[in-house]
């Protein structure tokens, strides 16, 4: 096996989403390990843990062909960045912006759902429990734990 294809399975290219989104950079594409559980800085490790799954929730989605779906994140001139977007169907369907413990609800998130129009946005918190509530029911952004929206999508 060559460098090239051992690359392609220790990690995954993340582009940004730019179309309809005023004053967006079109920047570099973002790297993720596969394997979250190396990675010593918490906020790194959160990010890169919601990565793997929701890439995971993308792959499954397409193969299944329930929908078309492909995941990217944003980033303004005004470095305003939100980790990730799930576009369905050539739409933005949802933005998670990540933290380990924090919170505070992002002010990106609410800037980019009016800019793209996506129907829900999250601030995932991987260190919260569990909570049973469905997250698709809100059109606003909310905080959430990570266990609870990835439960919810395959």
């Amino acid at each position: 096996m060559d460098s090239i294809s051992r690359r392609l399975h220790f990690g995954f290219l993340l582009r940004p989403w730019f179309r309809n989104v005023t004053k967006a950079l079109r920047k570099e594409p973002k790297w993720y390990l596969r394997d979250w559980s190396h990675l010593d800085d918490l906020g790194k490790r959160a990010e890169t843990f919601v990565a793997c799954h929701l890439l995971k929730a993308v792959d499954a989605w397409n193969d299944l062909d329930l929908a078309t779906c492909e995941l990217r994140y944003l980033r303004d001139k005004e470095k305003r960045e939100v980790d990730f977007l799930v576009v369905r169907d050539r739409k933005p369907w949802f933005l998670v912006k990540v933290k380990h413990r924090d919170d505070r609800l992002s002010p990106a998130l609410a800037h980019f759902q009016e800019q793209t129009g996506a129907p829900h946005a999250f601030q995932v918190v991987v260190d919260r429990p569990f909570v049973a509530a469905d997250c698709f029911a809100h059109r606003k952004p909310i905080v959430v734990p990570a266990r609870t929206l990835l439960s919810q999508l395959v």
